[in-house]
């Protein structure tokens, strides 16, 4: 397995997981994690929004070997949890997340290796600060899978403190 099949199938193992969050009860799904965060509905819907940004605009800039460009954090991380509060359902929001991220994976399987690894900028910066990598689209599906296992871990462990894992 290459290293691009091997990343593109770990970023793909959230969907499966998504699953474990269908039974949950409305009370745990819209409660705060922790004092200032995001509940779980708003985690799941955080992701997803980013997993539509991957979709709909880097993506094509990646196919057109244009730089990626990405929004600001909080403007765009404000816009999941208005989603959430729009009242969309539990069930809904997971087949969403879910649905969004399987037509993103199928997409990168998609890709050719050669643009998977292709070095371009990310917001106009060519290497990442923390370890001088170039950025190329299958860097920042490994970093987007860091964020997934981030937030997993959190929510993992706000059900376990709540007696639910």
């Amino acid at each position: 397995m290459s290293e691009a099949s091997y990343i593109i199938s770990n970023f793909k193992q959230y969907s499966p997981w998504l699953k474990t969050l269908v039974d949950l009860e409305n009370a745990l799904w819209s409660k705060s994690i922790a004092k200032g965060k995001w509940s779980v509905s708003e985690i799941i819907a955080h992701l997803m929004k980013w997993d539509n940004h991957l979709l709909l605009e880097v993506l094509p800039s990646v196919r057109n070997e244009k730089g990626m460009e990405f929004p600001d954090f909080d403007t765009y991380n404000k816009k999941a949890s208005d989603y959430v509060k729009s009242g969309i359902s539990q069930l809904k929001l997971i087949e969403e997340a879910r649905d969004t991220r399987n037509q993103l994976v199928k997409e990168l399987n998609e890709f050719p290796i050669e643009k998977l690894n292709k070095p371009l900028p990310a917001n106009g910066i060519t290497h990442c600060p923390h370890t001088g990598t170039p950025y190329s689209l299958m860097y920042i599906i490994k970093e987007f899978t860091d964020h997934d296992n981030h937030h997993k871990g959190q929510i993992t462990q706000f059900l376990k403190e709540n007696n639910l894992d």
